[in-house]
């Protein structure tokens, strides 16, 4: 757990790598990055066991982040299950039932190759309190920690009214050469334009219309992903 005792001089460095998980196809996000992420990324939902979990796709192969390039992302938008660097969030132990209403807390992973680093930002300032960076990487924590909270109920929601549609990608580079994205569900355009009565209402009051709307407009950004495959393609 980070405190300003233990941790009062480290420095960390915060930097994208393949050695740090950025070179994947897909990520984990959360409805309240919506908004951002649907600029630069489609967006899509599993169906797992542990619930209904929405990814931004990367790329197209494993291991491929088609974003990431020279150890840093092109994109507009990094999700924050990366923005977070070696930090993570816990909840304090102490309250009796274990759930979510503990206080937050943040970790870090002493272990990860960024801490320490020559190159690092402090985490806390000279005479106490935090560092810009520390109160950046809380505010990261917080779109991971509500988001955890908060999106199972509003995935319901997509799913009650209809929103969630399963679909398998198909995705032509050539004639010969394709892939093929199964057992994903997308925000169905069609079902968001017959949205009516009740449904709507409840859907647009929550503010859910909105997010919904995002992730249906964000899957014009395959195309974009398409383009980005085909450009890492072509001979240099």
């Amino acid at each position: 757990m980070l405190n300003n005792v233990e941790h009062a001089d480290l420095r960390v460095a915060i930097r994208p790598g393949a050695e740090f998980g950025d070179n994947v196809n897909q990520l984990p996000i959360y409805p309240s990055e919506f908004e951002e992420a649907q600029r630069s990324f489609p967006i899509v939902f599993r169906r797992e066991e542990g619930g209904i979990q929405a990814y931004a796709l990367l790329g197209l192969d494993r291991d491929e982040n088609l974003f990431l390039e020279d150890g840093r992302w092109t994109s507009e938008y990094v999700p924050a299950v990366q923005r977070r660097g070696p930090f993570s969030v816990g909840i304090d132990a102490s309250w009796p039932d274990g759930g979510n209403q503990g206080e937050p807390l943040v970790y870090i992973d002493c272990a990860d190759a960024r801490v320490g680093a020559d190159d690092g930002l402090p985490l806390f300032l000279e005479h106490g309190g935090n560092a810009p960076l520390l109160d950046h990487i809380a505010s990261v924590l917080r779109v991971i920690h509500e988001g955890v909270i908060s999106a199972p109920a509003i995935y319901a929601e997509f799913e009650d009214a209809g929103l969630l549609q399963p679909v398998d990608i198909q995705i032509s580079l050539t004639e010969e050469d394709g892939y093929e994205l199964p057992d994903l569900l997308t925000i169905d355009q069609t079902a968001l334009a017959d949205l009516s009565g009740e449904s709507l209402e409840a859907l647009h009051r929550s503010g859910l219309l909105r997010a919904a709307t995002m992730a249906a407009s964000s899957l014009g950004n395959i195309q974009h992903l398409i383009d980005r495959k085909n450009r890492r393609r072509l001979p240099a």
